[in-house]
């Protein structure tokens, strides 16, 4: 191989559908597509509400629980942190798809798969 020639960058399969392959590359180990993290879980969407911790996002999604009481059923939300990788570009109010997997940290047990077009 020349010097001018550059090695096809590897980009690993993630295994579920409708999440895309990112375009830029990024060094971290936690990344599911350019480092060795597996994903394996629940999968699950949601709106990004906040992405002030560095390398993570908080990722909120609303669930329908059924109460007996009023015979009706209510909307609850949960709330979870999801490490966020340099090659995704992640804003606030995105929607996307989090994906369950090891412990990262204490708090950290997502990781943020792709978005999700509207």
């Amino acid at each position: 191989m020349t010097q001018k020639e550059t090695k096809k960058e590897k980009v690993k399969n993630v295994g579920i559908s409708g999440v895309e392959f990112p375009k830029t590359k990024c060094d971290d180990l936690n990344c599911p597509f350019h480092g060795t993290l597996k994903i394996r879980g629940r999968v699950f969407e949601g709106v990004v509400e906040s992405i002030k911790p560095s390398k993570t996002a908080i990722v909120r999604w609303e669930r329908r629980v059924f109460c007996p009481k009023y015979e009706r059923f209510e909307g609850r939300f949960t709330k979870v942190s999801a490490h966020r990788t340099g090659c995704l570009n992640i804003k606030k109010d995105d929607l996307v798809i989090i994906g369950e997997c090891r412990p990262i940290s204490k708090s950290k047990k997502f990781v943020v798969l792709g978005k999700v077009e509207k």
